[in-house]
């Protein structure tokens, strides 16, 4: 690919350069590839933008670096920071205090999840200092993929609900300690206040932005209606600067806008609906961060030796996740058939656990090859099985309202309006 594109460079010289086509041109083919992979599937849109990212990484597509980099780096976060800002809006801390076992829920799934996946490591050999970084990638949930698959199969249920916010909460952790522990990469054994502090730091630089964004908004939606074309503008540059700020200050942009999106609930209690213009804008991001992501996935160091390492992550985690989930349930208020499906639900790996395994790769040449070579992969199988599978625990669930035969043999109703 790469002497197929300086070939076309030499006679052909977009205004906006040549990346730009063959951005805009890869989009393209996602697009069409999501429709027909829903359309005569029924599975989820965002298989067909991996697939489609997939094979323009395996074969050689150089339009993104790693780690991740400049304009790439920052859409990725800014497509991510949307997603958790509504994901965080639609989380109400006062749920926790009458439901209290939903967070031990959370708690105990990553917390089981990084402690299984590391001694699961440091058995298959691979050193501590990788082992560590691996198992807070494996923590990440991906609220990402699992709200694309909702909103193609239009679900709605305590299953549902419960995947997104306990997806939502793995991210929270996730990006939280990864920003602290990249952090303390290549520095001397630390006392452990002196460990906690670039913890604090990250979380009260993220707490301060996303708690301005939220003001900001609270703000703007008292003059503004919530529907307006203005507002979903408002709030999209909005996001874009903090997604900005949030980084340079020290802090974790995905995790701004999520504390953002949950904040703003808090001071907004009124139920008020994602802007309707804001569909298009984040449908495009979204499926440029899809297609981002698998695209830097495929173009791992690919070799049998890892393989065996990459497949033991991903079943150490799964089983971690599922038992995590189960060991919460009591008193949670769902029954064990429901933590089964929310445990399925939870599988996928996306573009958090990509900007994780960016940021310490980032930070440490070294380390990060070998951190690169077990977590890309793996991002990469989870984010296509991943949807796989919890769109089959949706629908096992019941709560999808698209039958799923109708969405496999293509079928619609004259009626029916094509789903966002």
């Amino acid at each position: 690919m790469n002497e197929l594109m300086s070939f076309w460079a030499q006679w052909l010289r977009p205004s906006a350069g040549l990346p730009t086509v063959q951005w805009s041109l890869l989009l393209a083919a996602a697009t069409a590839a999501g429709y027909l992979v829903q359309r005569y599937s029924g599975l989820p849109k965002v298989v067909g933008y991996t697939l489609v990212g997939t094979v323009a990484g395996l074969a050689g597509f150089g339009g993104a670096v790693w780690p991740l980099q400049g304009i790439g780096l920052f859409l990725l976060e800014l497509a991510v920071a949307l997603v958790l800002f509504e994901a965080g809006g639609r989380i109400p801390l006062r749920w926790f205090r009458h439901n209290p076992m939903v967070l031990v829920q959370s708690i105990a799934e990553s917390a089981l999840t990084y402690g299984a996946v590391y001694w699961a490591l440091l058995w298959l050999a691979v050193p501590e200092h990788a082992a560590a970084p691996l198992a807070l990638v494996s923590i990440a949930a991906s609220p990402t993929v699992l709200t694309r698959v909702v909103a193609d199969t239009r679900a709605a249920g305590p299953v549902t609900d419960r995947a997104i916010v306990l997806a939502t909460l793995s991210s929270l952790y996730a990006l939280a300690l990864s920003g602290a522990q990249t952090g303390l990469m290549n520095r001397p054994a630390l006392l452990w206040q002196e460990a906690v502090y670039p913890v604090l730091v990250v979380l009260g630089v993220s707490v301060i932005v996303g708690a301005l964004l939220s003001l900001v908004l609270r703000l703007a939606l008292r003059v503004m209606s919530p529907g307006s074309e203005n507002t979903s503008i408002l709030l999209l540059a909005l996001i874009a600067a903090g997604t900005t700020v949030a980084a340079h200050m020290g802090g974790s942009a995905p995790l701004a806008a999520l504390l953002g999106g949950m904040l703003l609930k808090q001071f907004n209690p009124r139920p008020w609906a994602w802007p309707r213009q804001m569909g298009t804008a984040a449908s495009i991001l979204t499926m440029l961060m899809f297609v981002l992501v698998s695209t830097v996935a495929a173009q791992a160091d690919w070799s049998a030796p890892v393989a065996g390492v990459v497949l033991a992550l991903i079943a150490v985690r799964l089983v971690a996740k599922a038992v995590g989930v189960g060991v919460g349930n009591v008193g949670s208020g769902a029954s064990w058939r429901q933590a089964v499906w929310v445990s399925c639900a939870m599988t996928p790996m996306s573009a958090i656990a990509l900007l994780v395994a960016s940021q310490f790769a980032a930070a440490d040449a070294q380390t990060g090859a070998l951190i690169t070579r077990i977590a890309l992969p793996a991002i990469l199988l989870m984010e296509v099985l991943g949807a796989v599978i919890a769109t089959l625990a949706i629908y096992r669930a019941g709560e999808s309202s698209k039958p799923w035969a109708m969405a496999s043999a293509g079928r619609r109703a004259p009626t029916e309006r094509e789903p966002s």
